[in-house]
Order: structure tokens, then C-alpha cells, then sequence
């Protein structure tokens, strides 16, 4: 009887310690703030499913860029893409190329809190840069009422706040301004830090800067759309190219897309800003950066196995989330870069 308790507690303690060593597989990432809502309930859903621990660190897509390039996590994430030479500076440092992996796209919304005004503002173009530049400094002034007809705006001084860290939101911010502002491209730039005008506030992260604008009386800001939601603060219609007033939704950024993905380039790092054929015109894609060449064969293979879920069975979480789902066309070029990844020279998903 002794023996068989023995054994059996032996066996027991065996299963348990492969269970908890199954539990520790924890794949380390960092990076934008943009997707973190919809990767939180991924990488929950994903844990549950398969017991491969995900430990994301929301610091902006700067720090993604950074740690990835340093290889101090196994994946980053961005919402403005690797440039060229950035790209180059990773591969020296790292010995392997980065892939670009888009997991979804959202909007980036222009929000505000101005107080006695109910209903949805409408901005043009070419007021949003003057807004952001401090060369428009009231609420009421002639350009914005001349697109809000019958709102009564208030004399009220107006307070940009924007990101303070490197942020992929920035990014797709300031690349849409450098489409619709001549001026703004050449004095201000894009990218994931630009220098703002004085008197701005800036705030960390998307939650930052959402709860930067609640709390501050005569505020503008910048935010991915679900911030805007959960916060419940306002945020505004923009109008497109074709001269529309689009409020940004899951529609508007997938009509967006469609009209810029045509000619998706083969590294996938696409902008979807100011689309030709309509759509909302501040909308972007949102990536996972992943090293080429694994340097860890188990580690990688989870890395490749959850990028393949995540464009697939992911995209069904994105729509409750406030992201739209990936296009079809997209998703095929995903899947056909993932299956790139390797490990020793061979791809990692082979069979797949």
C-alpha cells in the first residue's frame, strides 16, 4: 500500500511539474499602446488556449523599436514602421532581418473636451494642422465654426496635448498631417517623436493622453478609437479627400484600407492614410516586429504558431474591441511571411 501511495504520488508530482513547466513558456514583447487592447485579450485567450504565457509591456512603439533592434524581448510591436535604416542598424546588431507582421488596423481620433458642446465636431484638413501647429488658439475661431454650423463654441483657449513617448499613433498622426499640410511636412515631420509647438502638454501613451483630455478643460488630443470609447470622451468626424465628413468607425478604417492597399508593398509596411477612395482618413495598421532568423527554436515556433491564430482566429475578437479586422488580401500576405520564420536555416512551419 506504502508502494503504491509512493508511486502514485510520484506520478502525480511528475504530472504537475510538466504542467507547470508547460506554464512557464513566457514569450517576452513589448511596444505600442495603439493595439493593447485587443493584444490583452488575445494573449489571455491565447494562454487559455495553449498555456504559452505572453509578457507585454505597453510602452510605445518607440520602446518596441528600440528593445527588438537591442534584442532584449522576443518580439515588438509598432504603429509606424521600421525605417530603412533602422531596419539595417537591427540586422547588425541582431544578425537577422525584421519582419513586418500587421495584426489589425484601428483610427486614430481627434478628441476634445469642450464643455456646452454636444454635439460631434467636424474638422477640415486644413485646420487640424493649424490646431496642432498653435496657429488656430481659440475654440470659436472663424475656420472651426465655419465647419460647425449652429454649434455655439465657447471663447475658450485651446490645449493640444500629444504624446510624450515614441508612439506608433504619432506616427500614423503626423503621417497623415505631412499628406495634408505642406507646411506641417516641412517644419514638423513624421515619424514616432516629432517636436511639438510650445505651450502643448504631453502624456504617455494612448491612455495617457485620452485621460490627459478628460481631465482637461478646452483640450484636443489623439488617440486610438477604442481610448476614445472606453474614456467616453468626444471625438470628431474628419473629412476625407472626397470631401466627406467621415466619423471614424470599423467601416471607415476598413474602407480606408481598401482604398490603399492596392499596391501593398511586399514588406507589408503599408500607410492607409488620406486614402484616394474614401474612407476615415486618419487610420493605420498596427505590427508585431518579429526576428527572421529565430535564435530559439521553441520560443520561435510559438512566436510563428501564435502569428498564424492571431491573423486567422484573432481577428474575430477585433470588431467587439473597436479594430477592424484585417482584409483578406492582407491576411494571405501574413500568412506567406510567417512562413518565413526559421530557425538554423529552415523554416519553422514547414508543412504548414
Amino acid at each position: 500500500m506504502n508502494v503504491l501511495r509512493i508511486v502514485s504520488v510520484f506520478v502525480l508530482v511528475s504530472v504537475f511539474a510538466g504542467m507547470h513547466a508547460a506554464a512557464q513558456t513566457t514569450i517576452n514583447g513589448a511596444g505600442a499602446t495603439f493595439p493593447y487592447v485587443l493584444y490583452s485579450k488575445w494573449f489571455d485567450v491565447y494562454k487559455n488556449k495553449t498555456g504559452i504565457l505572453f509578457n507585454y509591456q505597453s510602452i510605445g512603439s518607440g520602446g518596441g523599436i528600440k528593445q527588438i533592434t537591442e534584442g532584449t524581448v522576443d518580439f515588438g510591436a509598432t504603429d509606424g514602421p521600421m525605417k530603412d535604416e533602422q531596419l539595417a542598424d537591427a540586422k547588425t546588431k541582431q544578425g537577422s532581418d525584421i519582419l513586418h507582421i500587421p495584426m489589425t488596423m484601428g483610427a486614430v481620433v481627434l478628441t476634445y473636451n469642450v464643455e456646452g458642446v454636444s454635439q460631434q465636431l467636424k474638422f477640415a484638413p486644413s485646420v487640424i494642422p493649424d490646431i496642432f501647429l498653435g496657429l488656430i488658439k481659440k475654440w470659436n475661431d472663424p475656420r472651426i465654426a465655419a465647419t460647425n454650423p449652429g454649434v455655439k463654441l465657447p471663447n475658450l483657449p485651446i490645449v493640444v496635448v500629444h504624446r510624450s513617448d515614441g508612439s506608433g499613433t504619432t506616427a500614423i498622426f503626423t503621417d497623415y498631417m505631412c499628406k495634408v499640410s505642406n507646411y506641417w511636412k516641412e517644419k514638423v515631420g513624421k515619424g514616432t517623436a516629432v517636436t511639438w509647438a510650445e505651450g502643448t502638454v504631453g502624456a504617455k501613451g494612448n491612455e495617457g493622453v485620452a485621460g490627459q483630455v478628460k481631465q482637461t478643460r478646452g483640450s484636443i488630443g489623439y488617440v486610438e478609437l477604442a481610448y476614445a470609447i472606453q474614456n467616453k470622451i468626444a471625438y470628431a468626424q474628419v473629412q476625407n479627400k472626397a470631401g466627406k465628413y467621415v466619423v471614424p468607425s470599423l467601416e471607415t478604417v476598413t474602407e480606408a484600407a481598401n482604398g490603399s492597399l492596392v499596391n501593398i508593398p511586399a514588406d507589408l509596411r503599408a500607410s492607409i492614410t488620406d486614402p484616394d477612395k474614401g474612407g476615415y482618413p486618419i487610420a493605420g495598421m498596427t505590427w508585431i516586429l518579429v526576428y527572421k532568423d529565430q535564435k530559439d527554436q521553441a520560443k520561435g515556433k510559438a512566436i510563428a504558431d501564435f502569428l498564424m491564430w492571431a491573423i486567422k482566429d484573432g481577428q474575430s475578437f477585433c470588431k467587439d474591441l473597436y479594430y477592424a479586422p484585417l482584409p483578406k488580401k492582407v491576411i494571405e500576405m501574413c500568412e506567406k511571411k510567417i512562413k518565413t520564420i526559421s530557425f538554423g536555416g529552415k523554416p519553422i512551419l514547414s508543412g504548414k
